[in-house]
């Protein structure tokens, strides 16, 4: 055993085994030899009763006086409690984010979300998150990947943004599960981009067509009267789409409708006048509960969007789409005066903050209100004032 130099391991002759020859200057620190020819660097300990061996850089790589350095550091970790060997093993047995992603799914995803919502998150994953990072490591994966996977789709913004929700609640399950130290989320401090919400929703006149539109189509039957009947009761109840679709029968409770379960929890929708007319003028099917049946068996309408197609074309209704009617309830329940903490309720928001997109309408009233007590005013002061002279009096300047 003498000092590791460039000379003496160039002199090192390869046999039929791997061949260790160790440093003087730094004990377990030394040179291997395989049978090959190659040679790498290495460092030799004890850990756990056992003699462990690590292999850090090959010869050729880094000088010997580089490589004593880093043997250094390496044995010192060893002094420290550290398992070097131990923690490569570990590492080559981490799951890689497709594995972490199976197990989210299997765990939470099917397990905790609404249906709705597993859509959402595993096309999030198939879709974006497999492809970019599904063969990192877990423990490898730095925010500087989380940000250039979110910045690759900033053209559609929306789903950048659900994305990189859907990967850091996977990421925080991780820690969770012991695969990444708490607080290591590689999506903390990721801006989100700038949403431009749409809230287009239909004016007065608008609904007047369309309601003109849906009733000729009906006694033309030229449409389902399912379909008819769907868009009448998105119109004038504010659900969503798909608590319209899977309404059953035994959820219809006259004046009102109790969904014992929706995106939001159980919920219970009061039926106006109108809406409860348009109920009484469906016929239930037998073997089937649905207020929507769908084409066959049990199941329910599926496909409410080519017949929308149809219809917004002939009501002129250009873009709409049909989550606008939820908005347009929205819309023209906060324009006609109802807090938005009452507006919240009846669409079955859980925040407010989801409410506040239609703030903005809550001025129309209140402007309404300001001009008509104005007006009041306005009067009163001008039954007082002096009439007004023809002309303004001209200040002359003495100087």
């Amino acid at each position: 055993m003498s000092k590791l130099t460039i000379r003496t391991i160039e002199a090192l002759e390869p046999s039929e085994k791997d061949v260790v020859v160790f440093d003087d200057e730094v004990p377990g620190f030394g040179v291997r030899v395989h049978p090959s020819g190659k040679k790498s660097y290495c460092i030799q300990y004890r850990a756990g009763g056992r003699t462990r061996r690590v292999t850090f850089a090959r010869v050729g790589t880094a000088t010997p006086d580089e490589a004593r350095k880093q043997a250094k550091k390496l044995l010192q970790d060893v002094a420290e409690g550290g398992n070097p060997s131990q923690a490569r093993i570990n590492a080559r047995r981490a799951p890689t984010i497709n594995a972490a992603c199976d197990r989210f799914i299997q765990d939470h995803i099917e397990q905790r979300l609404k249906k709705s919502t597993q859509r959402e998150y595993k096309r999030a994953i198939e879709l974006f998150i497999r492809p970019a990072l599904g063969t990192f490591k877990v423990e490898d994966v730095t925010r500087a990947d989380v940000a250039d996977l979110h910045n690759k789709y900033r053209e559609i913004p929306y789903q950048a943004n659900r994305t990189l929700g859907v990967l850091r609640k996977l990421f925080n399950l991780i820690e969770v599960w012991e695969l990444r130290p708490d607080g290591s989320n590689p999506c903390r401090h990721v801006p989100k981009y700038r949403e431009n919400k749409r809230e287009r929703f239909l004016s007065v006149e608008e609904l007047q067509r369309l309601g003109a539109l849906l009733d000729k189509l009906d006694a033309e039957h030229t449409e389902s009267l399912f379909v008819i009947a769907a868009f009448k009761l998105l119109i004038l109840t504010g659900c969503r789409l798909r608590e319209i679709q899977e309404l059953k029968w035994s959820y219809v409770r006259g004046d009102h409708i109790a969904l014992p379960d929706s995106k939001t929890g159980a919920r219970r929708i009061p039926l106006p006048p109108t809406a409860q007319r348009v109920l009484e003028a469906l016929p239930s099917v037998s073997g089937n509960d649905y207020v929507l049946p769908g084409k066959s068996g049990d199941k329910h309408v599926t496909d409410l969007e080519r017949p929308w197609r149809r219809i917004r074309k002939l009501a002129s209704l250009g873009g709409v789409r049909i989550h606008d009617l939820r908005h347009t309830y929205a819309s023209h329940a906060v324009a006609q005066g109802m807090n938005l903490p009452l507006v919240g309720k009846l669409l079955g928001h859980t925040q407010i903050q989801t409410t506040m997109r239609y703030a903005h309408l809550a001025d129309d009233p209140v402007r309404k209100a300001a001009s008509e007590v104005s007006a009041v005013l306005s009067a009163a002061l001008e039954t007082r004032m002096p009439a007004a002279k023809s002309a303004r009096p001209v200040l002359t300047v003495v100087k």
